[in-house]
């Protein structure tokens, strides 16, 4: 049975931290993972190459991962609701420029750069839910980042439907001015430590009665970075993005190249988000059951199941089969970065530690879009492209299983 102090008297501040953070993360994120539906109207009018466009998103991945660790060490310094106002700023700045392009350099700049940083919420999302939560912290992760499989479920068919009605243009606008008054205002609910509330943790006195949750040694990150473990996780992290992100931008394009229309592939990228809740809260709940290990290796089988339909099939139920595995694959490796993170190095430089961690997503996840829209280029396929996402998920799958917990020390203060 639960203790009552593990929420404090009254109402637990952190469910308001988590609701604010869920808003943010189904907006700025939700809406930026929808880039594929914009790929082909944008391509239509200018006339760039797949490799050229996915460009763009490849350099805010560049610009997202290496701003993700400055924001995440301001993160742990200033707090979340300076950091997340001013992404959120940024990325309705980013939208709203987008509506207004001409050359390739302005989708570079704004897409590639200003809502490169703004995309950086992510970071300080699930580093403050981990200071929240010690109880129950995968799985409030979990319910926190599932905004971002709502925000891709309604995303990307909100956005095509308001391109059918408005044009690429008008849809970029009103993202932008959305973004900028709802997503700002939700910021400001943001608080970093739960002690500055008065209260403790969630779960926070469940570390003298030892259990199973009991924290590990805080690391700085210089601490974090000579331990082969951390460079393990980054390797998973950048396999991990290669495979999402290769997919998720090329696989509008890719379904109305073999004859689907536009509103079945932004469906199927919508049913993927969807179905990614079901990896963020159910399997997130698994992690604190069986571990973050144990739950990121499911994730990583499935996704390599899903790659492997989406390489053999054409059939319109195949594909959904693909997109419903594939998004819960997907929704379960996001939900076990953190928390495993926390797990194996501790709260004190968390937001840090996972910014640098994220690198490595940010660096597959640059290079995926573009390798593959590269090849395509060159061989007018994409079954290439997709034998490569297959090759680089089964590594991440190896690199999982042999990960092992740090050799225990003794206890510090978190």
């Amino acid at each position: 049975m639960e203790q009552k102090s593990s929420s404090s008297p009254g109402f637990f501040y952190g469910y308001v931290v988590a609701i604010a953070s869920f808003i943010i993360l189904t907006l700025i994120i939700g809406i930026y993972y929808s880039f594929g539906v914009f790929f082909k109207p944008m391509l239509a009018d200018f006339g760039w190459t797949r490799a050229l466009t996915s460009g763009a998103f490849s350099l805010s991945w560049i610009t997202g991962g290496s701003f993700s660790i400055v924001i995440g060490g301001l993160n742990d310094r200033f707090g979340p609701r300076i950091m997340m106002t001013a992404c959120s700023v940024l990325s309705a700045l980013g939208y709203l420029l987008m509506s207004q392009i001409n050359d390739a350099w302005q989708l570079y700049i704004f897409y590639g750069v200003i809502i490169g940083i703004g995309s950086c919420v992510f970071t300080p999302a699930v580093s403050t839910i981990a200071r929240w939560f010690v109880r129950r912290r995968t799985a409030m992760t979990g319910v926190v980042i599932s905004g971002v499989g709502i925000g891709i479920l309604i995303g990307s068919m909100v956005a095509n439907q308001l391109i059918l009605a408005y044009g690429w243009r008008t849809a970029f606008l009103i993202i932008g001015i959305t973004l900028l008054v709802i997503a700002t205002a939700a910021a400001q609910f943001m608080k970093s430590d739960p002690h500055h509330t008065g209260q403790p943790a969630y779960g926070e006195h469940d570390l003298a009665t030892g259990d199973r949750h009991v924290e590990v040694p805080s690391l700085s990150l210089k601490e974090t970075i000579s331990t082969w473990q951390f460079w393990m996780i980054f390797l998973m992290m950048t396999c991990y993005g290669y495979c999402l992100l290769a997919v998720q931008v090329h696989l509008v394009p890719y379904l109305t190249d073999i004859g689907f229309s536009a509103t079945i592939a932004a469906s199927l990228v919508a049913i993927a988000g969807g179905t990614s809740i079901i990896g963020r809260i159910p399997l997130g709940i698994l992690g604190d059951k069986i571990g973050n290990k144990k739950a990121f290796i499911v994730g990583f089988i499935l996704l390599l199941m899903s790659l492997v339909l989406l390489l053999f099939t054409r059939d319109i139920w195949g594909l959904y089969l693909f997109a419903v595995i594939f998004g819960i694959a997907y929704g379960t490796c996001a939900v076990q970065q953190s928390p495993l993170l926390a797990a194996l190095f501790g709260l004190r430089s968390l937001g840090l530690i996972f910014g640098v961690a994220g690198l490595g997503f940010t660096l597959g996840a640059a290079a995926g879009p573009f390798i593959s829209g590269y090849i395509f280029d060159t061989t007018k396929s994409y079954l290439p492209a997709f034998i490569i996402c297959i090759i680089v998920c089964a590594l991440g799958l190896v690199l999982n299983i042999i990960l092992k917990p740090p050799r225990s020390k003794p206890r510090g203060k978190s």
